[in-house]
């Protein structure tokens, strides 16, 4: 296949690759306008940098990906829609030198809008935004190849939980909430949840890799059981938001059990299949997306 940098450009950015990240920008924003005012203008920049950044941890991810092996490693029966890597190098979409260059314009376009808000709107914001940079890229990346030593699955946790909501929420207001972080953790998890799931079709290649993610660690089978934890764990602690102070409301993100349910329900009886595991995937993603805009539209609602 010759080089194609549109669409090995496209599969880096294509907008559903930070479906994670904007349902935590949205949680935080709806946060935000129960609480207070929402500055529309600091609001899509903070969407405009994440975004960013997100570009870039997929640009990086790949160069390192492919350096150890593990993209190469995936045969076509365990190729899935949401795992495996974006596969711009892989299949010679992009080359090196056009991946580098999009990792790093992504990280700079990102730390550029950090840095607007650092100076003109919440000097706070630097902490969380060198946080976020440096699990983004240290996610692959050396030293710490935390997606390497079993640590990508928290990080993604706190990145996706509380860091991307709690953020998104300081820029709006200056100051984070406890309850705004109660609010963040479920959906980290079932985001957590997801990136646990799409280990399962990459399983034999990252092993083969020596890439040791947690699923690689337990095993196929028992991690299955681990990932019905972590959704009943997310549900039960929705149950608990109001105790924070959160309005019943936020239960409106009980939206989220069904397909939470469908997909543990799938993987727990079929684990290795790659098939069969797909569409639990899919289910995971929707979960995700449905607690933050039924958590978010339950706040607006608490509001109004």
């Amino acid at each position: 296949m010759s080089n194609d940098f549109s669409a090995g450009f496209w599969r880096l950015a294509d907008p559903k690759i930070s479906l994670a990240s904007m349902s935590s920008i949205f949680l935080g924003a709806c946060a935000a306008a129960f609480h207070g005012p929402l500055h529309i203008g600091w609001l899509a920049l903070t969407v405009c940098g994440i975004f960013a950044i997100e570009v870039a941890k997929n640009a990086s991810g790949e160069i390192f990906d492919f350096d150890s092996g593990t993209d190469q490693a995936v045969t076509l029966e365990d190729r899935s829609p949401f795992s495996g890597g974006k596969r711009v190098l892989v299949e010679h979409l992009l080359t090196r030198r056009q991946t580098l260059c999009i990792a790093a314009g992504g990280y700079a376009l990102g730390i550029i809008a950090g840095l607007i808000v650092v100076l003109f709107r919440e000097p706070s914001v630097l902490w969380w935004g060198l946080a976020g940079v440096g699990l983004a890229y240290l996610y692959h990346a050396p030293p710490l190849k935390l997606a390497y030593r079993g640590l990508g699955e928290i990080g993604v946790v706190i990145s996706y939980g509380p860091l991307i909501c709690g953020g998104t929420y300081l820029v709006q207001h200056g100051v984070v909430k406890p309850q705004v972080l109660a609010l963040s953790l479920p959906l980290g998890l079932l985001v957590g949840a997801f990136l646990w799931i799409n280990e399962f079709p990459d399983y034999l290649a990252d092993r083969a890799a020596n890439k040791k993610t947690l699923v690689v660690r337990m095993g196929r089978r028992p991690a299955s059981r681990v990932f019905a934890g972590l959704l009943a764990t997310a549900m039960c602690m929705l149950l608990l938001l109001p105790l924070f102070g959160l309005p019943r409301s936020v239960w409106l993100a009980a939206i989220a059990i069904p397909p939470s349910a469908i997909a543990a329900l799938r993987l727990w009886r079929e684990p290795d299949t790659t098939t069969f595991v797909v569409p639990a995937q899919a289910m995971t993603l929707l979960a995700f997306v449905l607690f933050s805009l039924g958590g978010g539209v339950g706040l607006l609602m608490a509001k109004s």
